[in-house]
């Protein structure tokens, strides 16, 4: 009974946070930091690479989440890390040659 009550409050967490991750408009980016805020979970970012690490649907559009730093947190030298950056760039996110966003422009929800 216990593991499935934590199962049930696991799923409840991880559809908040893809909710807030499917808020993020295309072309833009959020922080897995602003995700957790955006899903009632402040300070709580690693829960979001662990939900988002988990697998999603096409619905939840996963590479629109990126560090704090402004990059890409999977290996760009990877696939995945590849695959995001092509995936954010085709909506028209920029990367600096360094290879990072620039949040003052892409993030959302706005730096206030």
């Amino acid at each position: 009974m216990g593991n499935s009550r934590r199962s049930n409050q696991r799923s409840e967490l991880y559809s908040k946070i893809y909710a807030a991750v499917r808020s993020v408009p295309a072309g833009r980016v959020s922080t897995y930091g602003r995700i957790a805020s955006l899903a009632g979970y402040p300070g709580q970012a690693r829960l979001v690479g662990y939900a988002l690490h988990r697998g999603v649907d096409d619905a939840v559009p996963w590479h629109r989440v990126i560090n704090y730093k402004g990059r890409i947190s999977l290996d760009t030298g990877a696939m995945a890390g590849n695959i995001q950056q092509a995936l954010l760039e085709s909506e028209g996110v920029v990367f600096s040659e360094n290879g990072a966003v620039d949040l003052d422009k892409y993030v959302y929800p706005e730096i206030s």
